[in-house]
């Protein structure tokens, strides 16, 4: 199974959080960061607000696989956090994906063929 790269060191958080353009939805915060890699990382956090551990290991869970699956029409090089905001907590994956391509939009960070691969 393929992995993709994951943002891990709290240093590497901080630096998108100050450094990074962030848009909200009602589910999702999401900071972008262009970092010139030739892969992009996700980051994923998720506060005690949102849950116990199995509902915040769940949203990580959803928003990893709605990365996963947009990994393709994404642009490269880029760093993403995304933070779970506690509406989310009862949200199926659906709702999680859409909020995540929608924020995904709003940074422009698809790729410019998108409409052919989507």
């Amino acid at each position: 199974m393929k992995r993709f790269h994951s943002i891990k060191k709290n240093g590497d958080f901080q630096l998108v959080y100050g450094t990074g353009k962030s848009f909200a939805n009602r589910f999702l915060v999401m900071y972008v960061r262009e970092t010139g890699r030739d892969h992009s990382r996700v980051g994923i956090s998720v506060s005690k607000k949102v849950g116990n551990s199995v509902v915040r290991h769940r949203m990580a869970r959803l928003v990893r696989e709605s990365f996963r699956l947009s990994e393709d029409v994404l642009r490269t090089g880029l760093d993403i956090v995304v933070v779970v905001r506690p509406a989310a907590k009862n949200e199926n994956f659906k709702g999680i994906e859409g909020a995540f391509k929608h924020l995904c939009g709003l940074h422009n960070i698809f790729l410019e063929n998108r409409s052919e691969q989507v």
